[in-house]
């Protein structure tokens, strides 16, 4: 359990964790199996400054447009862009700086629900 992921194993986990987000009944068991051979400490911070900052929206409208699951070559490019305008932009970093504080405190829950569902505490 390397702290060091490939380009594909990151992506793994981005994609199992997106997942998440989606207006259905969330299956944190099978998100938990996909992402327990990876540094959990890594997983919990891609949820929050990668995955969750691109796919919360989807739980925050009314009638969500995304429930059976985000399409993964759209999430891939979409976390890319916004990894992108953040390295470019002081005031980008600085914003989803506290864009992520905020999105542990509002969606917590999502990354204990995951941690129940693995062996590890």
């Amino acid at each position: 359990m390397g702290s060091i992921l490939t380009p594909e194993d990151k992506a793994k986990i981005q994609i199992a964790l997106g997942e998440a987000f989606v207006d259905n009944e969330v299956d944190y068991a099978y998100i938990a199996e996909r992402i327990k051979s990876y540094d959990l400490k890594i997983v919990e911070d891609i949820l929050y400054s990668e995955v969750a900052p691109v796919c919360f929206g989807n739980l925050e409208t009314p009638v969500p447009p995304i429930w059976t699951g985000f399409k993964d070559e759209w999430l891939l490019d979409e976390i890319e862009n916004e990894l992108h305008a953040r390295k470019k932009s002081r005031a980008r970093r600085i914003f989803d700086k506290l864009k992520v504080i905020w999105l542990r405190y509002s969606y917590g829950y999502i990354w204990k629900e995951i941690l129940k569902n693995t062996n590890t505490k």
